[in-house]
């Protein structure tokens, strides 16, 4: 065997690392031996690179109103030099230290307006050239948008008026993007905005040395804290000082004539919220000292209330360091959290506090207290709920009427719960409780109105006794999507209208309650979506968007929903693709079988048809989809359910669960004559590629294999993954038996493993595959490992896109399309 490069020496920025150990008939083009072989990017058979270099549908913004529509357009995948430019990964963050924005963000190129009664299109003008558009926001008044565009040296904030269709810029490129969340908010009055800036006065960006001041230390004295796989966290002083320099904001309201009013003081601020009045500000600002084991979301932070001019009028809290949260899902840190506005009121705040100490392993009667405190915040906060169940936050009505929301892991369930907040001894009323695994009682999502600040609040009718939901609809003949009505007295749900065969018709928004107008999304199994008004008073449909079918390589595949069961009886379902030109009779076909494996404590709730047959066949960069196009039958969406009821837990029999899905899956196919059971191979991304290897370590069932951007070695992950929240010490055996790196001596099944050299999910670090690739050759597996440079756990540079689907195309043609009988 050929001596194996080093690591530092295989990852060359402008090439992939593939490496590959002889393992059965393979051609020319792979690697014969382990050694790494520079080829540069590749690109797959035409019929598939086309799919990736199509235009891209625009996404489509519409105002409260239904009256206007927002087209925002994408210019296609981003190239391999701009995802490698250089980025800071601090604290949990991506940052690009030529913008101080985020790294790897996703742009639009363009805008477009479109008028719902009538149908005429408007170009906006004075849009920046090559726009790099992100945070389209509309105006309280709905007459403005404003959004940011990002270039080399910076971030830009600008506006675009509808009436006149004129867009123009703000401010020059000073705006921080560095951190999470919108760094903008329009004011009540539709005329301001809340702008956060880079602080002018931060000084110079802090520079590495190579002689340390001293060592990194990190101690606990005794105290749990337990803590899960984070990645790109602080390491050292110079990380902290630069988390710093990046955070550093000054707060200014920006007038839509470009006047600038710096408000307070410059800090490390977490996030800001103007009150629905725009009298005062709702701020968190980062403090010191920062951690090196926990993301910069559990750093201390304060918590303020702030004028117009920038002086603090209440400090709500100081909460500290949350390292030390427990080990479960349903663990939240101490004291109060999730502060935010009331929509209903002026200038009134609410919040929740933790009754047990945010450990979701106590038993207590009361988890959550919420609360409110009105402006001028001098009082004593008011009492508003109590929850059985983890609070999950409020929606607000008019006339002091609100739902509040909660869930709990362990039991699946959740509970809404009608409430006046003026009057909140009075007995409350509970709308919904729920298993939310159940699909076929989900009653869906309110739709919400604009009120006199702008804000959203619950629509109802004009007596305030009904509320209305928009609905997925599940169903055993697949999701029928439905508007209903629910009376918030006797709680009965009346349907106003449902989805119908053979399409798919999602209601997206009412634009009229009075004379009955919706918006909906329409699509069919040929049919691309497009939007609708539809009168239901008049049953009449009109459409709105024409948009073309995206991917016309893919009309006419045929497409099946399968229904099958296990052998323990569990119901499963799946996506069936064929080839346009295959025929009832012709011989079975080679297929790739792709899935998701998800946990359930219910094994009917498992069984539930989670899709709809008459969706639109739509397909992603990372859709198994692109193999119909090369004489492939694909089986999309295959059910996999690792189902624990009871006390017993879902990961208990992970194995034997999943092969069990797998087997049935297969005989299905099989039984219908459309696939080559000698000629299946298995694929997933993420947990579906720690499934897959899973699948191929303890099953004999596949030809071949795929794993994109997994992890394989439990041990590396001890606190917990997925939905397990059992630590590896009080579950060992549960992470040795359901990591494929402690079978990879039994995998002799070929298996392809694709990585993202900078992969940034908690829990998938680029190790992962590495370590997993390095058991699998010792043990003479037929394996092969892809890193592709600069990207993260999804992949976004077109030529990192294509590359992986030529890596992929090969691996299929090789061990499964033109498999070596035997």
């Amino acid at each position: 065997m050929n001596k194996t490069k080093t690591r530092a020496a295989k990852r060359v920025a402008s090439s992939l690392l593939c490496l590959l150990l002889l393992g059965g008939t393979t051609p020319a083009v792979l690697a014969q031996n382990s050694q790494d072989t520079n080829i540069g990017y590749q690109r797959p058979p035409q019929a598939m690179a086309s799919i990736i270099e199509a235009p891209s549908t625009p996404s489509v913004s519409i105002s409260s109103k239904g009256d206007w529509m927002i087209f925002l357009e994408r210019s296609g995948y981003p190239g391999i030099e701009e995802v490698s430019a250089p980025e800071s990964r601090i604290a949990g963050l991506r940052i690009n230290p030529a913008t101080n924005g985020q790294s790897r963000s996703s742009f639009f190129n363009g805008l477009k307006l479109k008028q719902v009664n009538g149908g005429q299109e408007f170009e906006i003008k004075g849009l920046p050239q090559n726009a790099q558009i992100s945070y389209v926001t509309w105006s309280p008044d709905e007459k403005s948008i404003a959004f940011t565009n990002t270039k080399a040296n910076g971030i830009e904030l600008w506006t675009a008026d509808l009436a006149t269709r004129q867009a123009k810029k703000l401010t020059e490129a000073v705006v921080n993007d560095a951190y999470s969340g919108r760094p903008f908010n329009w004011m009540s009055d539709s005329k301001t905005l809340l702008v956060k800036f880079v602080d002018e006065k931060r000084g110079e960006m802090p520079k590495p040395t190579h002689v340390p001041a001293g060592p990194n230390v990190q101690q606990n004295i005794g105290k749990a804290r337990p803590s899960r796989t984070y990645q790109d966290l602080l390491k050292n002083r110079y990380d902290a000082d630069l988390f710093d320099y990046y955070m550093a904001t000054q707060l200014k309201l920006v007038t839509l004539d470009g006047k600038q009013q710096a408000i307070g003081q410059a800090g490390v601020i977490k996030s800001v919220d103007v009150s629905p009045d725009g009298q005062y500000l709702l701020v968190e600002t980062i403090q010191r000292p920062y951690s090196y084991l926990v993301p910069s979301y559990y750093f201390p932070y304060n918590v303020e209330v702030w004028n117009r001019e920038g002086k603090v009028v209440k400090e709500l809290a100081k909460l500290p360091l949350a390292e030390d949260i427990p080990i479960a899902f349903d663990a939240v840190a101490k004291g109060p959290r999730g502060y935010n506005w009331r929509p209903d009121k002026p200038a009134s705040l609410y919040w929740a506090e933790a009754q047990d100490g945010g450990d979701a392993n106590k038993e207590v009667a009361v988890r959550d207290h919420v609360f409110t405190l009105d402006a001028p915040f001098s009082g004593k906060p008011t009492h508003i709920a109590s929850t059985k169940y983890r609070y999950r936050g409020v929606q607000w009505g008019q006339n002091n009427m609100a739902i509040v929301n909660e869930r709990w892991w362990k039991t699946r369930m959740e509970r809404s719960t009608l409430i006046n907040p003026a009057a909140p001894s009075k007995a409350n009323v509970v709308l919904v409780e729920r298993s939310y695994e159940d699909g076929y009682t989900d009653p869906g999502s309110p739709v919400y109105t604009k009120n006199q600040y702008g804000r959203s609040v619950l629509l109802t009718d004009k007596k305030g006794q009904n509320i209305y939901m928009i609905s997925e609809g599940g169903s055993p003949e697949g999701n029928r999507p439905f508007l209903s009505e629910l009376n918030l007295k006797n709680k009965k749900a009346t349907i106003l209208w449902r989805s119908e065969a053979p399409y798919y018709e999602r209601p997206v928004d009412i634009i009229d309650l009075n004379s009955k107008k919706i918006i909906t999304r329409r699509e069919s199994e040929n049919d691309p979506p497009n939007y609708f008004v539809r009168d239901l008073s008049k049953k009449k449909l009109t459409q709105v968007t024409t948009f073309p079918h995206p991917t016309p390589q893919l009309e006419g595949v045929q497409k099946e929903m399968l229904q099958y069961e296990r052998a323990d009886g569990v119901k499963l379902t799946a996506i069936l693709y064929l080839p346009k030109d295959y025929k009832k009779g012709d011989k079975p076909l080679p297929m790739l079988m792709w899935a998701y494996p998800r946990e359930f404590k219910d094994a009917a709730a498992a069984g539930q048809v989670k899709s709809s047959p008459y969706e639109f066949t739509r397909i992603s960069s990372g859709s198994p989809l692109f193999w119909v196009t090369q004489g492939y039958a694909v089986l999309d969406r295959t059910d996999m359910p690792i189902v624990g009821e009871g006390d017993a837990q879902p990961n208990d029999t992970y194995v034997e669960q999943l092969v069990a899905s797998a087997k049935a899956a297969i005989d299905k196919v099989v039984d219908m004559g459309v696939a080559d059971p000698k000629r299946i191979a298995v694929g997933g991304h993420s947990y579906g590629a720690f499934m897959t290897a899973n699948l191929l370590a303890h099953s004999d069932l596949f030809a071949a294999g795929i794993a994109r951007s997994g992890a394989y070695n439990r041990t590396l992950t001890p606190f917990g993954f997925q939905q397990e929240e059992r630590t590896y010490w009080e579950a060992p055996e549960v992470y040795f038996e359901m990591s494929p790196f402690s079978y990879a001596h039994k995998v002799k099944t070929p298996i392809l493993l694709i990585h993202g050299e900078a992969d940034n999910n908690s829990g998938t670090f680029p190790i992962q595959s590495e370590r997993f690739y390095n058991a699998l050759k010792g043990h003479g597996a037929t394996t092969r490992l892809v890193f592709l440079p600069a990207e993260s756990h999804g992949y976004s540079a077109k030529e990192s896109i294509l590359h992986m689907l030529w890596e992929m195309n090969q691996w299929l043609d090789t061990y499964v399309k033109n498999r070596p009988v035997q």
